[in-house]
This record gives C-alpha cells, sequence and structure tokens, in this order.
C-alpha cells in the first residue's frame, strides 16, 4: 500500500513537471529596509561558467532582482574558478552546475562539473575569507556538486526528496524550519516560519554546521538512473534528519548549502502556476534569501 501511494506520488511530480516553467519577470518584491542605498551594496557573482540551469538573466532574474532592490551589485561570473577574479567579488552564488557531458543527458553517471583545481581555489578563497552559496537541486545536479560539497564537509544526495503529505511544509512550530540567526533575521519582520517543500534533494551537513531546513520523518528521497523516470524498481531512502538548508564557517569565510533551487526564484508555468517567492504561500522565501546574503556578507552575526 505504501509503496503504490509513492508511485502515484512521482506520476503526480512528473506530470508537474511537464508544464514549461519560465521566470516570472513582472515579480517586483518591495525591500522596506534594504541593507544597501542602490548599487552601493557588496558583488555578487552568480556562476554563469559550468553549464548552470540558474543563471543571472535567466532562471535567476528574479533572484538577481530581489537582491539589487537590497542594493547589492550583481555580477555573472563567466569562465572557470580562478584566485584573482574570485577576489573582485565578496559572495559566490553556484546554483545547478553541470558537468558538459550531461547538459541534455540526464542520466548516471553525473560526474564533477568543476576540475581538481578549481575546487582547491574555492576552498582556498572561502578559507581567506570568501563566502560561498551553493544551491543544488535534485539529481542529476548533486552528482556534478558532489565533489565541491564534500570539500566543505557536505554529503549530498543525488535524487528526488519527495513528501508522503499533500501540501507539505517545512513550518518554525514543529522544528524542520531550524531557529537560528538566518531563520530569525535582524528582527520579527525578517523571521521565517513557514516555506513550501518542493523537490529538491536532501543533503547531511557536517558537526559544524547548522541546519536551516530539517527533513522530518515524512520525507523519503528516491534514486533514479534517468532524472524523472520512476518505476517500482527505483530505490527509496528514508531522509528524516537530513537538511535541505545548512550553513557553517570555513576558515575566515562562510558557506551556505541549500538542496533545492526554485525556492529562491519566481517562475510560471504554463502561464499561469507561480512557483518559488511570486506564490501567495512561499512570503517568506525572499526573506530568508535576504537573511542568507546578509549572513554571507557579514551583516548578520
Amino acid at each position: 500500500m505504501i509503496k503504490t501511494s509513492i508511485i502515484s506520488l512521482l506520476l503526480l511530480i512528473c506530470c508537474n513537471l511537464s508544464a514549461q516553467q519560465v521566470q516570472d519577470t513582472s515579480y517586483n518584491p518591495i525591500i522596506e529596509h534594504p541593507v544597501y542605498k542602490l548599487g552601493q551594496g557588496s558583488v555578487v557573482f552568480i556562476d554563469e561558467g559550468h553549464n548552470n540551469y540558474h543563471t543571472k538573466d535567466g532562471r535567476y532574474s528574479p533572484f538577481a532582482k530581489v537582491l539589487e532592490k537590497d542594493g547589492y551589485i550583481i555580477k555573472a561570473y563567466k569562465g572557470s574558478f580562478e584566485e584573482k577574479s574570485l577576489k573582485e567579488g565578496k559572495i559566490l552564488v553556484i546554483a545547478n552546475p553541470l558537468n558538459k557531458i550531461n547538459v541534455d543527458n540526464w542520466t548516471l553517471p553525473t560526474p564533477s562539473a568543476f576540475t581538481e583545481d578549481e575546487i582547491k581555489t574555492l576552498d582556498k578563497w572561502v578559507k581567506q575569507g570568501g563566502s560561498l552559496f551553493l544551491i543544488v537541486d535534485h539529481m542529476p545536479w548533486p552528482g556534478a556538486a558532489e565533489k565541491l560539497a564534500k570539500t566543505f564537509g557536505f554529503e549530498f544526495t543525488n535524487g528526488f526528496n519527495v513528501c508522503v503529505v499533500n501540501p507539505a511544509y517545512f513550518r518554525r512550530a514543529n522544528g524542520t524550519i531550524a531557529k537560528n540567526i538566518i531563520t530569525t533575521g535582524r528582527d520579527n519582520s525578517e523571521m521565517i516560519n513557514r516555506m513550501p517543500m518542493t523537490e529538491g534533494q536532501a543533503f547531511k551537513i557536517p558537526s559544524d554546521a547548522e541546519p536551516i531546513l530539517i527533513f522530518d520523518n515524512t520525507s523519503l528521497i528516491l534514486l533514479p538512473k534517468t532524472a524523472w523516470e520512476f518505476n517500482s524498481s527505483t530505490p527509496i531512502k528514508n531522509i528524516e534528519g537530513f537538511s535541505q538548508g545548512a550553513f557553517k564557517k570555513h576558515g575566515n569565510g562562510r558557506i551556505v548549502v541549500f538542496g533545492e533551487a526554485s525556492m529562491f526564484s519566481a517562475q510560471i508555468d504554463e502561464g499561469v502556476r507561480k512557483m518559488g517567492m511570486n506564490n501567495e504561500n512561499s512570503q517568506d522565501n525572499y526573506k530568508l534569501l535576504l537573511n542568507i546574503i546578509h549572513w554571507l556578507d557579514g551583516i548578520l552575526n
């Protein structure tokens, strides 16, 4: 019975994917207390050099708009990661990178999107004071970022998380939203209380990290060989206690890791359904994005 219910849930997920998702260009949130005056904030790079699914002027244009309204300077980072270029920014956002062999083929294997030299460069950059925001959604992206994440102590799962209840939310009231500096913000207006749970991945965090979003016993992760192809033989794993968001200091720098990308965008599928920060049930999403960036920027301590 349980297995039949899970398979039915997978079919529902596949149907949801069939709708074409595009960024919501009308999304225009009001930032009541911007940290910086317009164009005077820290430089935030959004990686576009690793076959990224989310880019500054593409699916993450709403992400960039929110930060620009808070005064940040948003720039696309092109090419490989090099120490000299990274020093020109304060925060680096990497969202859903891919190895070139998986750009049009979301089937295992999913090798690293980064060279060993790039991973070493990023590790050094963060240790010296850089701030990294690593956002890696469902399979195949966790495989492409697994080695990078492991450098910072995070253990990715290359699959799809699902919840056996619908609708599903992370909530402060039941502890699935952890209480910490990022979920509390500067005052009560920035506190994170409820967030919709959407498909992504789950990961284990190192002992020196703090969770932000925590899966409970209603969540599972599915491990297909090909993205969105599920059947009765697809491996299923319990992810109670795993995280979908966490943060830690690394040397003199900081890192935030998330296992879902659309929560920080604003998309529309088939011109009707709003997904991400623009959804009426996702009012805390843009607050969480700002709180994360403020912590990475050293404003929240």
